[in-house]
């Protein structure tokens, strides 16, 4: 951490030019302040002050492999030597190697890659593909989702950033299964499942299956609070899906690179999408990539016929080189299996036992480095501590002892996440986990 330092005049000065300067996502610029980040290390970020951060936020979910990992930084600097940029329609190797691993990783029936620079562009184009594959326009997504802030992908998300930016067409929305809050009087999560299946055959039969060009899900949706899908639902969608002559769009933006304990989140299931969509986790974020990965039959299908979509910095060979690095290095370092034993023996059982002691937490799920807690006024009740679509006074005061205690969580309306890099240690997940619990005690709760 060489780069820490207690700097106050340099953080009012950060601060300041930002305010002047900078114009912010999904705020009010007036109402907000941000937080001045000056470098980062591992599990960990600071400010210019010297206040450390242990970071189960990863950001936006996407700093995978942690902060500055030096193999992957060292293969940043050593592509920018050897070719900083490409146009798209030009051949280059980083290209090739990048698109080679994440196929080897989504171990299924899939051909080629197409790359974009972010998650957004990603479901953009794979709802592209599969309108223009299939001659149909429906696309079907659930209400509880997020796939970006382009045309299509915030038409296909659920949450309230779609409502001032309702442009695109084509596309309905259908409840996925989520049995803390049954949207279908579930009392297990197999009657979840089932009834969460039939609920979406029926909206398929009443839009029209010859409408429909696809199901778009996120395998395990992330902000709206990580759905886990129970046992069989994926499979049952692939089921549906087959039935009716419908594609399965898997959104592995946040879900995908290890998240979850797996490369991919449908890798839980027994069945393979026919699209997927990946994007932050990839390069860790050190570099923006995004893309979709086609199966042969839809990929075949442009082989005479042009695609209509692309983008300048496509398949760039910066993000490029540094998504191999990022894909060799949690292969070498067993980031993935390192996820997977953190969720199963600390992350898990560690919220569940939290959840005794603080009563304002309510359903926790999740799986890997993943976690997802609703957090309540009761147990009993499950009233949420806040509105959806937005916050409250007692999440606020949550998120800020959180902060003022050194732990920087993800949260979204009344849900705080835990979702720490898949190389963390199990010293640090214990931490986080104390650091949750003296927070919610210092707020009372």
């Amino acid at each position: 951490m060489s780069n820490l330092e207690n700097n106050p005049d340099k953080q009012s000065k950060v601060f300041a030019d930002d305010r002047a300067n900078v114009f912010h996502s999904w705020s009010a610029q007036a109402q907000i302040s941000p937080m001045v980040v000056a470098g980062g290390a591992g599990s960990y970020f600071w400010d210019f002050t010297g206040k450390k951060y242990l970071d189960f936020s990863c950001q936006l979910v996407f700093t995978n492999i942690g902060h500055q990992h030096p193999k992957v930084i060292d293969a940043i600097k050593a592509q920018a030597d050897v070719l900083a940029t490409v146009a798209p329609q030009h051949a280059n190797e980083a290209r090739n190697q990048a698109a080679k691993a994440i196929i080897e990783v989504a171990n299924g029936n899939y051909q080629k890659v197409f790359f974009t620079n972010a998650g957004a562009e990603g479901v953009e184009n794979a709802v592209r593909m599969a309108r223009l594959h299939t001659n149909k326009h429906k696309i079907l997504s659930t209400y509880r989702s997020y796939h970006g802030n382009t045309g299509s992908a915030i038409n296909a998300t659920g949450d309230p950033r779609r409502f001032p930016n309702e442009f695109a067409f084509g596309h309905v929305h259908f409840w996925g299964p989520y049995l803390y809050r049954s949207a279908f009087w579930a009392t297990n999560e197999a009657e979840e499942c089932q009834r969460a299946l039939e609920h979406l055959e029926q909206t398929i039969i009443f839009e029209g299956p010859r409408t429909i060009a696809a199901v778009l899900i996120e395998s395990v949706p992330g902000t709206a609070g990580v759905l886990m899908p129970p046992a069989g639902y994926l499979d049952g969608l692939r089921a549906l899906c087959d039935k009716y002559e419908i594609l399965w769009i898997a959104d592995e933006v946040m879900s995908g690179f290890g998240r979850t304990g797996k490369w991919f989140g449908f890798q839980h299931s027994k069945s393979i999408p026919d699209l997927i969509v990946f994007a932050k986790g990839v390069t860790s974020g050190y570099v923006p990539l995004g893309g979709v990965v086609i199966s042969e039959p839809i990929s075949k299908s442009f082989d005479e016929r042009v695609f209509p979509g692309g983008l300048t910095y496509s398949g760039h060979p910066l993000a490029c080189a540094t998504a191999v690095a990022t894909i060799e290095t949690m292969k070498s370092e067993k980031m993935v299996e390192n996820a997977a034993s953190i969720g199963d023996k600390i992350l898990g059982p560690g919220l569940h036992n939290l959840a005794k002691k603080h009563q304002v937490m309510g359903d926790i799920r999740g799986a890997g480095v993943f976690w997802g807690i609703d957090m309540v006024s009761d147990q009993k009740s499950r009233q949420p501590l806040a509105p959806y679509g937005a916050s409250s006074p007692k999440m606020n005061e949550i998120v800020a002892a959180c902060k003022k205690n050194g732990l920087m969580p993800f949260n979204n309306f009344n849900r705080i996440h835990m979702v720490p890099p898949c190389n963390i240690s199990e010293a640090d997940a214990k931490l986080g986990l104390e650091l949750l619990s003296k927070s919610l005690t210092d707020v009372g709760m």
